[in-house]
């Protein structure tokens, strides 16, 4: 399993060596985007609206837009300043609480933690505290330039790190329209819906669970493969040397062209004549 981080988790005197794994992975069917007529996948470019030229990573900075189109331009050494101070790769957890006092609308993403050498000891210690007593452990930890907050947890036997929302990270749910704001249910059809809630309570078995329709799609991309009902699509013409030089020689040829528009041709001398020069003298 890839690591991702490595740094340590830390609660009062004691250090743990981790390394962080993604624990989740997207299983998304994904799809590329043709051109209809020639099945050649389409490309994206990076376009100046103004200056309407193709626009370089390295001709791109980074700037937060804090009215309508006006910029804070952030330089890269700023940034990669900022982020070393806060690259901190020691983890502090600085709470303990129960798992059932966090809202599921925090949670983010999973991460597997795993001892690093001479790790494991002190990885047991602190799985088995969290087992007995029932909290999970609330921490702060840098990931890609963010800082993130989390919970540590046990799960199967495995300690794992939730990344959780911060709380203005969370839409004020009093924003969602149309909510009715009193229940005008009649007793009668209370009754039905609690009863079916309970015919259909079972246990959770995740396994139980498919994405019918990611099966359904990779069927039928498969079937299209078996009946050969594939597109090749068309690679872009590589100029060759020929048309290299013609372009080359036009170009300096309009440029020569733009140079000399526009100037007066500098007066010619007139010869003088042989006969002119004898009668002179």
């Amino acid at each position: 399993m890839h690591t991702m981080w490595k740094g340590t988790i830390s609660f009062g005197l004691v250090n743990i060596p981790v390394k962080l794994h993604t624990a989740t992975e997207n299983k998304d069917v994904k799809l590329r985007q043709l051109h209809k007529e020639c099945k050649t996948p389409i490309q994206y470019e990076k376009i100046c609206p103004v200056c309407e030229k193709e626009v370089n990573n390295d001709d791109i900075v980074k700037a937060f837009e804090y009215v309508k189109n006006k910029f804070v331009v952030l330089e890269e050494e700023e940034l990669a300043e900022l982020k070393e101070e806060k690259t901190d790769k020691s983890v502090e957890i600085i709470d303990f609480v129960k798992l059932e006092e966090i809202d599921p609308i925090f949670f983010e993403k999973s991460y597997y933690l795993s001892p690093n050498e001479g790790g494991n000891k002190a990885y047991s210690l602190l799985r088995k505290a969290l087992q007995d007593t029932g909290k999970i452990g609330v921490a702060k930890i840098m990931i890609r330039s963010k800082e993130q907050l989390g919970v540590i947890r046990v799960y199967e036997n495995t300690l794992v790190m939730e990344t959780i929302h911060y709380p203005d990270e969370v839409r004020n749910v009093q924003n969602v329209p149309n909510v009715p704001a009193e229940d005008n249910i009649a007793k009668k059809e209370l009754d039905t819906a609690k009863m079916l809630i309970d015919q259909l309570t079972t246990e959770f078995d995740v396994e139980k669970y498919k994405d019918e329709y990611r099966t359904a799609l990779l069927e039928l991309i498969e079937e299209k493969k078996a009946n050969e009902q594939v597109e090749t699509g068309k690679e872009k013409p590589k100029p060759d040397n020929v048309t290299d030089l013609m372009e080359a020689l036009q170009k300096s040829l309009d440029k020569t062209k733009k140079g000399t528009k526009g100037k007066k041709k500098a007066p010619t001398k007139k010869k003088t004549t042989t006969k002119k020069k004898a009668a002179s003298q």
